[in-house]
């Protein structure tokens, strides 16, 4: 994206349009807990979405963002998605008890390879009535980067519903990454009651521009600083 064209775009969004589409990735397991703390303080001094960190520091995070509009959120499943359903559930109670306001569950990608959708489909029910039953929200992370687009749509159509709250690309620790076809794909063949979270390679301001004129109304991001620097403040 031309300078010009960057700087109409930002022209046309506030300050909170752009920084309430970031979840802020506190993700990598080799960050330490000062890390982590200075993550959590970029994300309370952008004021962006929410913060997704890594589960064991999650009832630390809430305790930091209450009351603060940023929404404390955590993986479940993460990132191979390979767990059995009886653990996804117990990390998804563990982290709603401990404050969390939005999971990125990762589905189980060899059932969705194997075919066998009513695994999948139930398991991603049950994540998301559990969450729905504490007033909180659920993002599915399919990992595009290992299916087919006829498996994408399945997703998509399942997530639609079972009443997730957002389809997402990918864990950020895959393959790949989040791309223009699969995010035209995810938001075509998703209900409108299905937002579209973008993870993986949305490291610039221009880039997230980029996606949300794609229908996407999140990123995962952990470059927040330097995305937010080119919005002029707030």
């Amino acid at each position: 994206m031309d300078t010009k064209r960057k700087e109409m775009m930002v022209k046309e969004y506030s300050y909170s349009d752009i920084a309430k589409m970031i979840d802020h990735s506190l993700l990598n397991p080799v960050m330490t807990v000062e890390e982590l703390e200075q993550g959590i303080g970029v994300a309370l001094e952008y004021e962006v979405a929410s913060v997704c960190i890594l589960p064991y520091y999650l009832r630390r995070c809430a305790e930091r963002l209450r009351g603060s509009g940023v929404k404390a959120s955590t993986t479940i499943g993460f990132p191979h998605g390979g767990h059995t359903t009886a653990i996804k559930l117990g990390e998804a109670k563990l982290a709603l008890d401990e404050g969390c306001e939005e999971l990125d569950m990762v589905i189980n990608i060899s059932k969705a390879l194997s075919g066998d959708w009513g695994y999948v489909g139930d398991e991603i029910g049950a994540i998301v009535e559990l969450a729905h039953g504490r007033g909180q929200k659920v993002k599915v992370i399919f990992e595009n980067c290992y299916l087919q687009d006829e498996q994408k749509i399945k997703l998509c159509e399942i997530c639609g519903r079972v009443g997730a709250d957002w389809v997402k690309t990918s864990t950020g620790y895959g393959s790949g990454g989040a791309t223009d076809e699969d995010l035209k794909l995810m938001r075509k063949h998703s209900p409108g009651h299905v937002q579209v979270k973008a993870a993986g390679g949305v490291r610039t301001l221009a880039r997230l521009l980029e996606v949300r004129a794609l229908g996407v109304t999140r990123v995962g991001a952990s470059r927040t600083v330097e995305m937010l620097a080119g919005t002029g403040g707030r």
